[in-house]
């Protein structure tokens, strides 16, 4: 499903250029369950944004299902983000008054699809995240872990078939925590290839398999055991 190949990614900041990503070669297959670790600045940020189709590389070649995207138009790329991926950010971005229901629907909007078919793939996805019976609240009417399952919920709406989450727990308690990335293994387990960015070795843990970045580089990429629950600190 993806594959990079050589990738680099260099940022000119004032009269110096910061080398975010050196060379990355990375294959991930449809229906895996990927996390991506790092320390600050390794470049696993930029990795996703690229993945995502929100950012091109600056050299090398991705592929998303044999097809080249790593110099497509910004409205190429838009195109394929609206139909292929779902993103899951730690703040939610959710606008502060409107709906669940509606800020779900959003997306569906963008994509030209009629209202009703709109509202309805919209609940169905709140039902799917167990939020059914929280559609007409506003985001300042739910927990934290309630906004983020109305975020998955909008990244779901789209039918996409990868969803992209950018420490999507870091806002969470340890048990709120556990219930998002519940979330994920459910969606993975339906064939959904899900990709998440994360600081956290216990986060990672609930991924099938772990990238580890430093300094633009893959160090390591290794399988992960089987992860039931987080562990609870004492």
């Amino acid at each position: 499903m993806i594959e990079m190949r050589n990738i680099t990614k260099t940022y000119e900041m004032g009269t110096q250029a910061v080398h975010a990503l050196r060379g990355v070669d990375l294959r991930i297959e449809e229906g895996e369950f990927l996390a991506i670790m790092g320390p600050s600045g390794s470049g696993k940020s930029t990795l996703m944004n690229i993945i995502g189709c929100l950012d091109t590389p600056t050299g090398g070649s991705y592929s998303l299902d044999d097809v080249d995207v790593s110099q497509m138009s910004d409205d190429d790329l838009a195109r394929i983000r609206n139909k292929r991926v779902g993103f899951v950010f730690q703040q939610y971005n959710l606008l502060s008054r409107t709906t669940a229901v509606k800020q779900v629907a959003l997306p569906l909007m963008y994509a030209g699809v009629g209202r009703r078919e709109r509202i309805r793939r919209a609940q169905e996805a709140l039902q799917a995240v167990g939020l059914g019976d929280r559609m007409d609240h506003r985001p300042d009417e739910l927990s934290g872990g309630q906004q983020q399952r109305a975020a998955i919920a909008r990244a779901l709406v789209t039918q996409p078939s990868i969803i992209l989450a950018d420490e999507p727990t870091g806002n969470l308690d340890t048990s709120s925590g556990e219930e998002i990335l519940e979330i994920f293994k459910e969606l993975n387990a339906q064939d959904i290839t899900v990709i998440f960015v994360t600081h956290d070795p216990e986060v990672a843990e609930y991924a099938k398999r772990t990238v580890l970045l430093r300094d633009g580089l893959i160090e390591s990429d290794k399988q992960n055991g089987h992860k039931r629950t987080m562990e609870h600190a004492s």
